[in-house]
């Protein structure tokens, strides 16, 4: 059992209007709690920040139920168990789920999946080889479903999704392009990630950008962002071209995002499909075993960005939002 007797967390404190501000967080010292039969208590070495959060600090109607206040604020991590009251996990056992903004957290090993550290680093199952990860395969296997040779658009194209999907997409044989915000990101998706091409949304000629690393026009998109980045991949559909809607964050902090292409949805008879990753558990065991297997062979490559302590999550998160991170935004807590 574990001597420590205290731990600190982070709460939602006030939901946001607009802009997300540090006035919305509260870092709190709380008591390690004493475990029940067939709990266990783990020590969190990393927490995953991810845009999917924003949504539910709003009380407004989404997928899931919205971030309670004054209650940890959700979020993956990975760690180890420090005490086990469960037969199922031992101390020391390096685990995944989904114990929030803490530094420890209690499980009844319900929803902790083990974590082999002995190829993958433990930080890669907040990624690559985690819930991105999954969003990634998913939505290109299931949904974009490219034959080799077709054209593939993924906005956020750096990012801990979008940098899965283009690897993914060329490991398949398809020509893929990216969108990112700046030449260092550019440059990183194209040199580093393999994508054919990569087009700066912030350089201002988005659509002219684009359709110049199309001249074949697109098959598939892999959405994260909306408004301009979606309208500008839309217009440049072929026939018949699928679209992933897994995210939407050019709007989480309440801007509008109309589609001005949406005629291109008739016209070219694409289909588009939005999707929540953990709405489809029966996948999870197939993709999390490819993703592994290619991330050990380095056969996926991803970048991390890491702030450290706890303490830094708020901030680190707001970052986020606005494009700051470069790869997975991580927190680390040990």
């Amino acid at each position: 059992m574990t001597t420590q007797a205290t731990y600190q967390r982070i709460v939602l404190a006030a939901r946001p209007r607009g802009a997300v501000t540090p006035e919305n967080f509260r870092l709190e010292t709380v008591p390690v709690p004493e475990l029940a039969d067939g709990e266990v208590l783990i020590r969190n070495h990393y927490l995953s920040l991810d845009p999917y959060m924003r949504g539910r600090m709003s009380k407004a109607a989404s997928y899931a139920a919205s971030q309670a206040l004054d209650e940890t604020m959700i979020g993956g991590t990975v760690g180890q168990v420090v005490a086990s009251r469960n037969p199922l996990f031992r101390v020391g056992d390096h685990v995944g789920g989904m114990l929030g903004w803490a530094e420890m957290g209690v499980s009844d090993g319900a929803l902790l999946r083990k974590l082999d550290i002995s190829h993958i680093p433990l930080s890669a199952y907040l990624g690559a080889v985690g819930m991105p990860g999954m969003a990634a395969w998913y939505g290109l296997n299931q949904i974009m479903a490219p034959a080799a040779g077709e054209t593939v658009v993924v906005s956020a194209a750096s990012g801990a999704v979008g940098s899965v999907v283009g690897q993914l997409a060329r490991l398949g044989g398809c020509r893929v392009v990216g969108i990112a915000g700046g030449p260092e990101k550019c440059d990183y998706v194209v040199k580093e990630l393999g994508f054919d091409a990569c087009v700066d949304y912030k350089a201002g000629n988005l659509e002219a950008d684009l359709a110049a690393a199309t001249p074949d026009g697109v098959d598939a998109i892999f959405e994260n962002v909306g408004g301009d980045c979606l309208d500008a991949a839309l217009a440049r559909t072929n026939a018949f071209a699928r679209v992933a809607l897994c995210g939407l964050i050019a709007g989480y902090n309440g801007a509008e995002m109309p589609i001005k292409n949406a005629r291109l949805l008739l016209i070219n008879r694409l289909s588009l499909r939005g999707f929540i990753i953990t709405e489809h558990m029966e996948y999870w065991q197939q993709g999390l075993q490819e993703l592994a297997a290619l991330v050990a062979d380095r056969r996926i490559t991803y970048r991390e960005t890491v702030a450290d302590g706890l303490a830094a999550a708020p901030q680190a998160f707001m970052g986020l939002l606005h494009g700051h991170n470069f790869g997975k935004q991580l927190v680390k807590l040990i």
